[in-house]
């Protein structure tokens, strides 16, 4: 028996030796991951976890009904091919969209090509549910360009074909196809810029030698194009095609927007309110967390397993070539027209904003006068003044956090041996993978009745503290890839020479290290809190009450408010815009190319 328990205590510790040699357990790294692990269960994990038991466990047993139910009845089938639909034609038209536009900035040199070439990436700067509010106003029945094209059409009738009865505006153009393509044009014309950074980037990395020896052997472009060049390019489209995709699959604010509700995200935020009594909710964001999840595994299934490299020998350049006239000419119209389309939300909400009242802009192509007193309004009016405080005090707070975790996990990450660094490096991306709306609605059920104290976490009664945790999670990958850029840069041997010196791990991370990545806290810091005052899946999920409403809730309350609602509501987009822009512009300073490691997985 002695010997037995001498066996024991010499395996123990030989194993607490190697697990002391392997990692770097200090007592501050083991707290700082049980601090991890305890936020990231109960923030990340357990949401997820109450919507799969609330969807599956039904009056105390197992049970697929309402799975059963999104097969049967014919209004719930039809939302999930809506949404299906929708997903599928957006990700076809950004690829349509992206691919020329790839090969003329990719493989042609012309004059102003920096400047089209920002351009093209405008549409990024403005929600797409925000551009609704101006596009509604260009392309309802009596918009402007139903008013503008009536005038040639009735000229036309009246003159050329003796129709004196005739009236364009009696039976005009349904541009939106009752919302639902509305919803696909606002989607598109916001993502092909995301879809042409993807498609722009793998062009650039396709070896130009391989395209040589194809046309030395006879290929025509299109041959060469289909055979050798997209093939190559397949790794770095698809990841873009799947950001796409979920992106336009999920999206809730533009099909509210719309009034377009035989969606997904819609049928979700509408069970909102009845989320105790009716588990349909909770079975159709288990559906929308199993595609999105299906999504990218298929993606590493079919493309992981390929492969993909070129046999370049050393560093090869890009195949530029001088473009002539001809194709300058082509490359100009077709760049000039899709971004004068894209650029027609914002134009639409700066001119709705600039409206004085609806009298103004109503049977004539543009605002028969204009004013900046909804501007003021914004800073005047209780409401919207109260939505800014809150979205001001959300977005700063949940800065803070992130700015606190973010270093925290990438200090981990990049300095310290500690055991399950992947699954930390994974679980801090995994909100890029995840729909806003899948963790607001999983915020909104499983926090029901919580109180610490006198201290309410429930959404319904106080969601201010929900708010400020579903912002931060949501822009946590922002902070920790900008940190762990900028330690990744950051030699270690500086550290090292002082601690060497008798200063302490966290003296040294802030008198040394910090100082060094402050530039990259920053630019992730500026980027998390402008995406926070703009988010939207949360903001509309959790605010219930109207003295908590941000920013962008209070835009949406506004668009059904007759009146001047609509109005401030676009002001308030183009100040949401300006921020947003101003935001990027910055953190681009700092980060430069380095920005677009930001928003990698």
């Amino acid at each position: 028996m002695k010997q037995s328990l001498n066996f024991l205590s010499q395996r123990d510790f030989r194993f607490s030796e190697f697990i002391s040699r392997r990692y770097d357990l200090t007592a501050g790294v083991s707290l700082f991951l049980i601090f991890l692990v305890a936020f990231f269960g109960l923030f990340l994990v357990y949401p997820i976890a109450y919507i799969f038991r609330s969807a599956f466990w039904i009056n105390g047993g197992f049970k697929l009904t309402f799975f059963k139910l999104m097969v049967i009845d014919e209004t719930q089938r039809a939302c999930v091919f809506n949404s299906f639909k929708i997903g599928f034609i957006v990700t076809l038209t950004t690829t349509l969209l992206s691919l020329p536009l790839a090969y003329f900035f990719i493989r042609f040199r012309f004059t102003g090509k920096g400047i089209l070439q920002g351009l093209i990436l405008v549409p990024m700067i403005m929600p797409p549910f925000v551009g609704a509010i101006g596009m509604k106003q260009f392309f309802n029945d009596y918009g402007s360009v139903n008013i503008f094209l009536s005038y040639p059409i009735d000229f036309l009738a009246h003159h050329i074909f003796n129709r004196a009865d005739f009236s364009y505006l009696n039976n005009p153009i349904d541009w939106f196809g009752g919302g639902f393509w509305g919803v696909i044009i606002l989607e598109s014309l916001h993502l092909y810029p995301i879809m042409y950074l993807n498609v722009a980037a793998a062009l650039a990395n396709v070896d130009p030698n391989l395209e040589e020896a194809a046309e030395n052997l006879g290929a025509s472009r299109f041959h060469l194009f289909r055979t050798v060049t997209f093939p190559l390019m397949i790794p770095g489209y698809f990841a873009g095609a799947i950001i796409v995709f979920i992106w336009a699959f999920t999206d809730l604010g533009t099909p509210l927007m719309f009034d377009y509700r035989q969606v997904l995200p819609v049928q979700i935020f509408l069970h909102v309110n009845d989320i105790n009594e009716n588990p349909m909710g909770y079975a159709l964001v288990v559906l929308v967390i199993v595609l999105t999840m299906l999504s990218f595994y298929l993606s590493k299934r079919v493309f992981g397993g390929k492969r993909y490299e070129m046999m370049a020998r050393g560093h090869t350049g890009a195949r530029e070539t001088q473009a002539k006239p001809l194709m300058s000419g082509f490359i100009y119209l077709f760049t000039s027209l899709l971004i004068f389309i894209a650029l027609l939300p914002h134009i639409s909400v700066v001119l709705t904003s600039l409206t004085p009242d609806a009298g103004e802009w109503f049977g004539v192509v543009l605002p028969s006068s204009y004013t900046l007193h909804h501007y003021s309004s914004v800073f005047i009016h209780n409401d919207t003044l109260s939505s800014i405080r809150n979205s001001l005090f959300y977005s700063v707070f949940s800065t803070i956090i992130d700015l606190i975790l973010g270093v925290i996990i990438a200090y981990l990450l990049t300095r310290k041996r500690i055991p399950g660094k992947n699954i930390l490096d994974t679980t801090a991306m995994l909100p890029l993978a995840l729909p806003g709306i899948v963790l607001a609605f999983g915020y909104f059920g499983s926090f029901y009745g919580w109180r610490i104290g006198g201290w309410h976490i429930d959404p319904r009664i106080n969601p201010v503290t929900l708010l400020i945790i579903g912002y931060s999670v949501r822009r946590l990958p922002y902070m920790v890839r900008a940190a762990y850029a900028g330690f990744q840069q950051t030699s270690i041997t500086l550290e090292e020479a002082s601690q060497n010196l008798g200063a302490s791990p966290m003296r040294t991370l802030y008198k040394i290290t910090l100082p060094l990545v402050i530039a990259n806290l920053v630019a992730g810091g500026i980027l998390s809190f402008s995406f926070a005052m703009l988010e939207v899946s949360d903001s509309l999920i959790l605010a219930q009450k109207e003295q908590f409403y941000p920013i962008t809730k209070m835009i949406y309350s506004l668009f059904f408010r007759l009146e001047d609602g609509t109005y401030i509501a676009s002001a308030m987009g183009i100040l949401g815009m300006v921020l947003l822009t101003t935001s990027l512009i910055i953190a681009g300073r700092f980060l430069g190319k380095r920005m677009g490691e930001l928003f990698r997985a």
